[in-house]
């Protein structure tokens, strides 16, 4: 059994919006034990969504298309998947009056152009949205299902949960999971990991992804399995191994950040960090200050729009002293130089210690990638012999 998704909407190819559907029925997908192989965004045309919609039917089980269900003239979906699947439209009395229904509960009264939602393809199951005005429908054929829903995500979200889960559940006796851990990395490049774990990237269930992000890459473990307790069983020994090659390289999992781990490390020391930091538009004291324990372990800092002046090590004493703070830390940078170096300088009651780095990536990542890598040192430091 596979899947894919079709994101239906012109604002999503002008970069108007984020297509954060698709990541929903992904993520849900997956949940269920579905492999989804492809994920396609396409205009507001007719004949091209009905062309991909063909195409999609020669190679997946499961076809879920999102938005283009409304009343205008540029939402086309319910012609384009009747057309693909070679059959015409028809009215659906019971939905029209579900539509007026719903009106009446905003106060206001269906215009003629929300008629068109009541249109299905022919011999479509239609699918009441309880939370919009926008019908949705199933449409089998001998070789795929083909499921329609909103564009509006808190509609699309709703429906998918509510009707299309239960639905695919019970049309291809659905039992199993797909499950993910990410494991987070910092300090390693992608392909230096790579390097280390490279033979487990070949493995087919779980297997075993990277994603590279500035200054840090992830591990995704993934497993596929009878159940959720299964699919764990199968990750934890992949997840062991690969906690074992990269050691304190990995400093969370999940959504968890290098300052999360930073803070979560003073606080149970009851420790302080002070930050001094040039041409970084106080992106690292943005970072420490947006953790829970900001207001335990933080204790400001001062931030310079323009290039250093200072060395790095004496700007973090002076920094730790005006602070009263148990750890200064500096962090400079020259977003405008082509060389791009990166000073960063910890000191406190561990042996001061200063760092000179390259950067080679986007410009407009510079200030992530050299934040990370001064939370990096400190984190590194307070893991380190009697810390």
């Amino acid at each position: 059994m596979n899947a894919e998704i079709i994101a239906i909407g012109t604002e999503l190819l002008l970069g108007e919006i984020t297509d954060t559907n698709s990541t929903h029925i992904a993520r849900t997908l997956r949940d269920i034990g579905l492999d989804l192989l492809w994920i396609s965004a396409i205009g507001d045309n007719e004949a091209r969504i009905a062309e991909l919609v063909r195409h999609a039917m020669t190679r997946s089980d499961v076809i879920i298309t999102t938005g283009g269900l409304g009343p205008t003239v540029d939402d086309p979906t319910r012609e384009a998947v009747a057309q693909a699947c070679g059959v015409s439209l028809e009215f659906r009395p019971q939905l029209w009056e579900q539509i007026k229904t719903r009106f009446k509960r905003f106060g206001r009264e269906a215009t003629d152009n929300n008629r068109k939602q009541a249109y299905v393809p022919a011999g479509a199951l239609a699918l009441e949205n309880p939370v919009g005005t926008a019908p949705c429908f199933i449409v089998e054929t001998e070789r795929s299902v083909i499921i329609s829903l909103p564009g509006v995500p808190r509609e699309m979200e709703h429906m998918l949960a509510h009707a299309v889960v239960p639905y695919l559940r019970r049309k291809f006796n659905l039992s199993g999971v797909i499950k993910a851990k990410v494991l987070r990395t910092v300090g390693l490049g992608e392909s230096k990991i790579d390097e280390l774990v490279g033979d487990l990237e070949r493995l087919s269930n779980p297997t075993v992804g990277l994603a590279a992000h500035p200054g840090q890459t992830d591990i995704r473990i993934t497993a596929k399995a009878a159940s959720e307790a299964e699919a764990l069983a199968l990750i934890a020994p992949i997840e062991a191994e690969v906690r074992a090659r990269l050691g304190e390289a990995i400093y969370g999992e999940g959504k968890e950040t290098v300052e999360a781990v930073v803070a979560r490390l003073l606080a149970e020391r009851g420790q302080t960090v002070a930050v001094a930091e040039a041409g970084t538009g106080g992106q690292l004291s943005a970072r420490l200050a947006a953790t829970g324990q900001a207001t335990q372990i933080f204790y400001g800092g001062s931030i310079v729009t323009a290039a250093c002046t200072t060395p790095a090590t004496e700007l973090a004493h002076n920094v730790r002293s005006e602070r009263a703070a148990d750890w200064g830390l500096s962090l400079c940078l020259d977003p405008q130089a082509s060389d791009h170096q990166i000073q960063i300088a910890l000191v406190g009651t561990a042996p001061e210690e200063s760092r000179l780095m390259g950067y080679a990536g986007p410009p407009a990542s510079l200030a992530l990638w050299a934040s990370t890598s001064a939370l990096n040192l400190l984190r590194q430091t307070l893991l380190g012999p009697g810390q």
